[in-house]
């Protein structure tokens, strides 16, 4: 995801989307650990984007 379409979700959107990619991340690694995935890059960009998610949610607490 890009930042523009985070900072353009709600806080509860946020909230569903971090859960969701926070599984998929999960399973990425998973299926990478027992054989190797068609594109490793994947489990770089997923882990970015949770933390894109993250930061953002953080932020809009402080607020």
């Amino acid at each position: 995801m890009k930042q523009s379409e985070i900072i353009s979700l709600s806080t509860a959107e946020l909230q569903v989307k971090l859960s969701e990619v926070r599984k998929t991340y999960a399973e990425l690694r998973t299926a990478h650990a027992i054989s190797p995935i068609q594109n490793p890059l994947q489990i770089r960009t997923m882990r970015r984007t949770v933390a894109r998610l993250a930061t953002e949610l953080s932020k809009r607490e402080l607020q």
